[in-house]
């Protein structure tokens, strides 16, 4: 039997809150940095996050490698930090699950076995396959655990799928919440319909997973008219890789977009400026002028500027930080201060001892 999302869990999730995605803490070796790996897990709980989401694009898809084989480990880790920390409020854990259906059913079981709520599962890397094909995917997985659904932008190894995908991806038991990182508005419109039309639209989150609109999606209502009927939809919460840095800033600015929205949009004007320049800070990072090509690294290297990692390195040597990347990521903590958290890292360091 499937297992099921823990009703205060399900409750939490369509709530909304922040979750980052986690980056893989390495040593110069490239090599696994246990301690810098938990150091980064118990980051996240301490600022604030509601969950975390690893063994996805942020942790390296190298992870899965046979000779790396350290897809299970991360989850471990990440999963001994929580139980460790014993929280006294509601934390999801999200296990990021990828290939064709057999490596994804087994992932998931893995998940399952380390007590993951969720298999945030991607979509990535299926480029033959018919979206028939990927939808019995789906289902297999959801026969496992609760299944986050993630459409991914092309430009880093996803596709582009059509209404109908979602509609139908929508009605499948046990789809609890979807991540758009379409980085396309056009594609984000398309899920959004898709849900609303959908007999399970009040079963499914929506998180933003456009790193390049975070504000804006969390601020924005859609409005469809099914039936003689208006639904209304929106981003809740967020599952991003922007978010596995300046954690405590983004939970901040976060209550502050939810306040606004209880509030009759006060303040939305703000919020709006405050928008791009968080967009401005994830160009820096993600590196979307080198097709983001540097998007790991400049996690790594903000984290590592906050003495959270060691160094940039990733499993792949070739992934590094692009020309003038550096310099983009200082220029925008110049710029900023108030949506980074180095007072809060510094504190959080001087503690975790």
């Amino acid at each position: 039997m499937a297992q099921q999302l823990k009703p205060e869990l399900k409750q939490f999730l369509d709530k909304g809150t922040v979750i980052p995605a986690h980056p893989l803490a390495l040593t110069e070796e490239r090599k696994l940095d246990e301690q810098g790996q938990r150091l980064l897990s118990r980051y996240y709980m301490a600022a604030g996050a509601g969950g975390i989401a690893v063994g996805v694009h942020s942790t390296q898809f190298e992870i899965r490698d046979p000779k790396i084989n350290l897809y299970e480990t991360v989850l471990k880790l990440a999963a001994e930090e929580i139980e460790k920390a014993a929280l006294k409020r509601p934390f999801i854990k999200i296990a990021g699950i990828c290939g064709p259906t057999a490596q994804a059913v087994a992932e998931a079981k893995v998940a399952v076995k380390h007590s993951y709520d969720m298999g945030l599962l991607s979509m990535g890397g299926l480029q033959g396959w018919t979206e028939t094909e990927i939808l019995a995917r789906v289902e297999a997985v959801a026969a496992v655990m609760p299944v986050f659904g993630f459409y991914l932008q092309p430009s880093v190894g996803g596709r582009i799928f059509s209404y109908d995908f979602w509609l139908r991806f929508a009605e499948i038991e046990n789809v609890e919440a979807i991540k758009v990182a379409s980085f396309n508005r056009y594609q984000t419109l398309d899920v959004v319909r898709a849900v609303c039309h959908s007999s399970r639209r009040e079963k499914i989150a929506l998180y933003t997973g456009n790193d390049d609109n975070i504000v804006a999606d969390l601020l924005t209502s859609y409005k469809f008219e099914v039936n003689g009927k208006t639904f209304e939809k929106g981003f809740i919460g967020g599952l991003l890789g922007h978010w596995a840095v300046w954690t405590n800033a983004a939970v901040q600015l976060f209550e502050e977009i939810k306040a606004c929205k209880a509030n009759g949009s006060k303040g939305l004007e703000a919020l709006l400026t405050k928008g791009v320049q968080v967009t401005d800070m994830n160009a820096a990072i993600f590196d979307p002028s080198h097709a983001f090509h540097g998007c790991i690294p400049g996690i790594h290297e903000v984290l590592r500027q906050q003495g959270l990692m060691k160094g940039t390195w990733c499993l792949n040597p070739k992934e590094q930080l692009s020309d003038g990347q550096a310099e983009e990521i200082s220029r925008v903590c110049a710029a900023y201060p108030e949506l980074t958290d180095d007072g809060f890292v510094k504190k959080f360091l001087g503690n975790d001892q």
